[in-house]
């Protein structure tokens, strides 16, 4: 394999010395223009091309912006990375985007990775709920800003959505059109999300004069379409079956329609189906789904531009972390609208 063309074989063609071509390259008004045309003839004869990780390191800058994710085969982290990334371009940043998966070991690798890196940066939704990832990676020093969780217990910025109020409104929504007798299909208990969204939906239930064992739990390990057809099953099979289900995320409602038609279970006639996140699948579903809406694109774009704020030098303004709640929306579509 060739080597790489570096900074020394530009000297030698150009028949300069090293430090006058990183002037070309660095301060260019500072050499002469016989001199400069000779050493970019050079660079564009041998084809070089700077080394920008060695640059950074030496000026213990980067331009790179660390993302991690639960998932990015969820389009709802799509959009977020969407948001993190036009607001890292407009500052002339890159983004790595990197996925846990749901699991703390590789989200503990990604971590480890970026401070390898030595990033400006993290946008991180969290895996680990024990915290232990966070508190072993901020010891190095870098700057990092949750995305869709609160900073619960830790001084740093996060943007998140109120999954408590996100909750109740789907779960408003489900009582008002008559049904009694609901599911949450709640995903993996140890996420914050999933937890407030459960605390919001029994605030309705309690609203409405009715106990929480109107709300029967389906938990899953994962929140994905598969977990969501999982449940739909176990949904299925129970004898007293609710009318409703609410789904944590819109891939959990996507599996549980699924279930639903491939058993000729009418929906929303004989089981409304209401999702959360809003992504574009929702929509485009054969039976349209009810979804509580998150702003994604502007959590990422907010996260972003908070990590910024925090790494820009030569401002002269105090950093200050703080924490940005938005608030959800609901979209009612075919997928809840039966008549009862």
């Amino acid at each position: 394999m060739a080597q790489p063309v570096g900074i020394k074989d530009v000297a030698r063609a150009a028949g300069v010395s090293v430090g006058t071509v990183s002037n070309v390259i660095n301060r260019p008004d500072t050499v002469a223009t016989e001199t400069r045309a000779r050493v970019l003839s050079a660079i564009d004869r041998l084809g070089y091309v700077r080394s920008e990780s060695a640059r950074q390191l030496r000026a213990g800058r980067s331009r790179i912006m660390g993302l991690l994710v639960l998932d990015m085969g969820n389009p709802f982290f799509v959009d977020v990375a969407r948001g993190a990334e036009r607001a890292a371009r407009d500052a002339g940043l890159g983004v790595m985007v990197c996925n846990s998966a749901e699991s703390v070991g590789e989200e503990a690798e990604y971590l480890s990775l970026f401070a390898e890196q030595r990033v400006r940066g993290v946008l991180l939704t969290p895996a680990d709920a024990t915290g232990r990832n966070i508190e072993s990676f901020r010891r190095h020093g870098i700057p990092f800003v949750l995305v869709d969780r609160v900073s619960e217990g830790t001084t740093e910025c996060s943007v998140s959505v109120d999954d408590v109020a996100g909750g109740a409104l789907a779960v408003r929504h489900l009582i008002d059109a008559g049904h009694r007798s609901l599911a949450y299909v709640s995903g993996p208990p140890g996420f914050n999300q999933v937890r407030d969204r459960r605390t919001g939906a029994l605030n309705a239930l309690a609203e409405a004069g009715l106990g929480s064992d109107r709300l029967r739990e389906l938990p899953t390990e994962r929140l994905d379409v598969a977990a969501g057809r999982d449940a739909g099953a176990r949904l299925l099979g129970l004898a007293d079956r609710p009318t409703a289900v609410f789904c944590a995320n819109d891939l959990l409602a996507l599996g549980v329609l699924q279930a639903m038609y491939a058993a000729g279970v009418g929906v929303p006639d004989d089981l409304a189906i209401v999702g959360y996140d809003d992504i574009e699948f929702a929509a485009a579903a054969a039976v349209p789904l009810t979804s509580v809406r998150q702003p994604a694109v502007t959590m990422g774009a907010l996260a972003a531009e908070m990590l910024l704020e925090e790494t820009e030098e030569g401002s002269g303004r105090r950093h200050e972390h703080r924490r940005v709640v938005l608030q959800p929306e609901l979209v009612v579509r075919r997928s809840s609208l039966s008549a009862r």
